[in-house]
């Protein structure tokens, strides 16, 4: 049990990998703690980084080692304030004035990706102008992980790496060791996700339908499927208000369900969310540390899974030019 109530977990994995002089790890304010054991996990120092406020609000950001003629990965997951995306386009912008070979940024949880289409008059795309902003800036490559729609990658004019949670979440649900485990998804939007969480487990699926009248509210919602008796496990990729959750937790519940928990990838985690988690129906929440859990709201439903491995082995294998295909376990 950690300091914020959450139970944490931050070894899924086991490599060893040995030092390497030609890469340097550096990571913005927003992802220090995760950028620190990925470097640890890689075998490297994390690269000095120091970060300026001024008294208007405005900051700056240098890096305090070397980088010329380096391969430079940035770690810095874009969740709000806005100043966390900034923060990255700064370090991207300094890597590049410092002459890096290449500059890898590594956005565990990519921000405005639910902004991925224009579904009304006069919005924005804002993904699609986050990654020309990246772009622009000097990215040479991203690596991210279980992005809101996978079409995101091809927003951008440069490789992307898009691993998957599954690979974290799928030795966990295994290990579980229920003969009545179903897998269920809160909306439509993640019935892709998870029916290969049921194929590869070999397990059924349920389908909660949703309809919204305005954002983070939901109006309505049925189950599709039979979940009496069953060990429900709800998938997704991002718990923001745990409005959709809860309710479909509480749901599954009416319908017989034997006990709820659910895995979401980002624990966005705003407004009420963690008073709602606590008085859910959910067992139990299990996340990344994509994002960091928020110190001054305890709450001991919530897991925390780390994904510095599978980030460091992705790494590895890019700056070794070898295939990450055997990395994902399901996609």
């Amino acid at each position: 049990m950690d300091r914020n109530g959450s139970r944490t977990i931050f070894a899924p994995l086991k490599t060893t990998f040995m030092q390497d002089s030609s890469l340097r790890i550096l990571a913005g304010s927003a992802s220090l703690d995760l950028g620190g054991r990925i470097a640890t996990e890689y075998g490297t120092p994390l690269c000095a980084v120091k970060h300026t406020v001024f008294s208007d609000g405005e900051f700056r950001v240098s890096i305090e080692e070397t980088v010329r003629g380096k391969e430079v990965v940035i770690v810095q997951s874009t969740f709000p304030p806005s100043d966390n995306l900034m923060e990255l386009l700064m370090l991207v912008d300094a890597a590049k004035r410092a002459s890096a070979k290449r500059i890898v940024a590594v956005i565990p949880y990519f921000g405005f990706a639910r902004q991925d289409r224009k579904d009304a008059p006069r919005v924005a795309i804002g993904a699609k102008l986050i990654a020309n902003m990246l772009t622009a800036a000097g990215v040479d490559r991203v690596i991210t992980m279980d992005l809101h729609a996978d079409q995101i990658q091809g927003f951008f004019e440069v490789p992307v790496d898009h691993i998957y949670g599954s690979a974290i979440f799928l030795p966990y649900l295994a290990g579980l060791k229920t003969d009545n485990l179903l897998i269920a998804t809160p909306d439509t939007g993640g019935t892709k996700r998870a029916n290969a969480f049921a194929k590869y487990l070999g397990v059924d699926m349920a389908i909660c339908y949703k309809q919204r009248k305005v954002a983070n509210e939901v109006a309505s919602m049925r189950v599709i499927g039979d979940v009496e008796g069953k060990d429900v496990v709800l998938v997704d990729d991002i718990c923001d208000t745990a409005g959709t959750l809860t309710k479909a937790a509480g749901m599954m519940k009416d319908h017989g369900a034997a006990s709820v928990r659910a895995v979401c990838t980002h624990p966005v985690l705003s407004g009420p969310a963690y008073e709602r988690i606590a008085q859910s129906e959910l067992t139990e929440l299990v996340v990344t540390d994509s994002i960091p859990l928020r110190n001054d709201k305890p709450n001991d439903k919530i897991t925390v899974l780390g994904c510095s491995d599978l980030f460091a082995t992705v790494i590895r294998c890019l700056v070794q030019n070898e295939s990450i295909s055997s990395h994902f376990l399901i996609t």
